[in-house]
C-alpha cells in the first residue's frame, strides 16, 4: 500500500468567518477522527497537501500525519470537499486507523500480457477492475496483476485464480468472472 507523510497543525478557530480567513492565508481546514479518541481539528498547508493528494489520486494510502505539538498519527482519507464552481480543496476528513488491525480495502485489477487468444483474432473483455481484500493495511497491494498470456478464446480468468500473500484475504467471490476472451464476432 502507497504511504505517504502530511503535516497538520492545531486548529483554534472555528466558524465561518475563520474559516475563510483559513483559505485564504494558503490553509486548508480538516477533521481527525476514529480510533476512539476525541475529534481533533486540524489546518494543513493547501498547496503541499494538493500535490500529495495528486500523488495518491484514487489509491489506497496510508498517512503519517505529522500533528505540531501531537504524536503522529497513521489515518485514511475519508472525504475531500471541493468547491464545485472553483473546483478548489475546502476541507479535508481524515479517519485514524491501527495499523495491526485487519480491514477490507478495493485494490484494482491490471491487466498485463496479450492473450494467445488475441493474437488470433479473439477479443479481451475485462469484466472485474476491482476486488475487495482484507488484511493489514500496509500489507495490501496497491494493484493486483492479472496476467492474461496463457488465456485462448473462450478462456477464462476468476478472481480464484489471483495470487496474494498469504496474509490478504479475497472477499469477492471466487466465482466472479475478472477477464474473458471472446470468439470474434462473425460480420
Amino acid at each position: 500500500m502507497l504511504q505517504q507523510e502530511m503535516s497538520a497543525s492545531v486548529r483554534k478557530d472555528f466558524g465561518k468567518g475563520a474559516m475563510r480567513r483559513l483559505r485564504m492565508a494558503g490553509s486548508t481546514p480538516a477533521v481527525l477522527y476514529g480510533a476512539g479518541r476525541e475529534v481533533l481539528s486540524l489546518q494543513l498547508e493547501t498547496l503541499p497537501l494538493v500535490k500529495q493528494l495528486l500523488k495518491i489520486r484514487r489509491r489506497n494510502a496510508v498517512i503519517t500525519l505529522n500533528i505540531e505539538g501531537e504524536s503522529s498519527r497513521n489515518v485514511l482519507i475519508k472525504a475531500l470537499q471541493t468547491d464545485p464552481v472553483r473546483d478548489t480543496l475546502i476541507h479535508a476528513d481524515f479517519y485514524e486507523i491501527p495499523l495491526d488491525v485487519s480491514r477490507k480495502f478495493t485494490v484494482d485489477l491490471v491487466v498485463s500480457g496479450v492473450a494467445k487468444g488475441v493474437d488470433v483474432g479473439g477479443i479481451l473483455d475485462v469484466v472485474t477492475k476491482k476486488v475487495v481484500v482484507e488484511g493489514n493495511p500496509l500489507d495490501i497491494p496497491d494493484t493486483i496483476e492479472v496476467d492474461v498470456t496463457d488465456l485462448a478464446i473462450g478462456d477464462e480468468f476468476l478472481v480464484s485464480n489471483l495470487t496474494l500473500p498469504d496474509n490478504i484475504k479475497i472477499m469477492t467471490s471466487a466465482t466472479a468472472l475478472c477477464v474473458t476472451i471472446l470468439a470474434p464476432s462473425a460480420s
